[in-house]
């Protein structure tokens, strides 16, 4: 299967019977990122939480409201 990253637009071959491949079939909303933007993605979103200015924000669930 031939996916296109969304970040770098670069163009990769990947299994088509890998379990990435199926999500991506079967769930349009999902997009693929190659490598390369995942761990340079990963890479920077940790140094941001080090700083301490980071905040990660998250829809309040039924068990914060006790």
């Amino acid at each position: 299967m031939r996916v296109k990253c969304v970040i770098c637009d670069k163009i990769e071959a990947i299994e088509d019977e890998s379990l990435e491949a199926k999500r991506l079939r079967n769930r349009p909303i999902h997009t693929y990122m190659c490598n390369e933007c995942s761990s340079r993605i990963t890479k920077r979103t940790n140094a941001r939480i080090d700083t301490g200015n980071f905040k990660l924000y998250r829809t309040k669930s039924e068990k914060d409201d006790w």
